[in-house]
């Protein structure tokens, strides 16, 4: 049953991250409490998240709430001081990035961080290296024409044609879960429509899991099913998306200024 949606004058618990899904399967992806930062300062404060197999999961809080932190703590990129994340039942705290994405998890980091003066063949085949993939076909599928500007340079391309690159690149190893941070940041509007419709077909094909930070809250609400609030470095509220369409309010309480 979905949850139901706060009025302003209600205040929300922490989401309680379920042990089962729906179909009483195990989430995919589990973070427990989890607790990180950067030197000696704390920015994640006991953030729990749970995502199911295929689902699409979006995260929303203000500047500075722990977003991005959460997304490459997931991906290894933060120590987790206390708490724990597991994927497919198996505890990831102090294993190496590469094993992470080993295990299915594809992380499209805000900014891109493409290899400008290599071709666009050459970085998606960086994408398959650390699993002997040589098969670019999927990130063929996904956007055609990189296929046909293989030999040019990452460099050359425009903003939205290179988060498209960093998106080719994510699905060359065909990952069980993907992290995309700020993906439609700076990308042109026809672009941006392309990026999303790519990603959803993506999703349904494949039945790929997607967590996704996203200013652009109405694209957002369109590819995932679920919202989940991040405030002061917790989950604060969870709720389905159609809630947060029918609530406003609640935009209002974790976005608002």
């Amino acid at each position: 049953m979905p949850e139901k949606a706060h009025t302003p004058d209600e205040a929300p618990g922490p989401e309680k991250a379920p042990a089962r899904d729906a179909a009483g399967l195990a989430p995919l992806l589990h973070a427990q409490a989890v607790v990180a930062g950067y030197g000696q300062g704390v920015v994640l404060h006991g953030a729990s998240l749970a995502i199911g197999a295929g689902e699409r999961v979006g995260l929303l809080g203000r500047n500075g709430a722990g977003k991005t932190t959460l997304l490459r703590t997931l991906m290894g990129l933060v120590a987790i001081r206390d708490g724990d994340v597991e994927f497919d039942g198996a505890s990831l705290r102090g294993r190496p990035t590469f094993a992470i994405a080993q295990r299915g998890i594809a992380y499209v980091p805000q900014g891109r961080e493409l290899f400008p003066a290599f071709t666009v063949e050459q970085n998606l085949r960086l994408g398959g290296l650390a699993f002997g993939a040589s098969d670019l076909s999927p990130a063929w599928a996904a956007f055609p024409w990189l296929r046909e500007r293989r030999h040019e340079r990452a460099g050359s391309l425009s903003g939205g044609q290179q988060q498209q690159l960093a998106i080719g690149r994510a699905i060359v190893s065909r990952p069980r879960l993907m992290l995309l941070d700020e993906p439609l940041e700076g990308v042109q509007p026809s672009v941006v429509s392309e990026i999303a419709a790519s990603l959803d077909a993506l999703c349904s094909a494949s039945g790929m899991a997607l967590l996704l930070v996203e200013q652009n809250v109405d694209v957002m609400l369109s590819l995932c099913t679920r919202v989940a609030f991040i405030e002061r470095g917790a989950v604060v509220h969870g709720c389905d998306a159609a809630a947060v369409r029918a609530t406003p309010s609640l935009l209002e309480r974790y976005l608002g200024v």
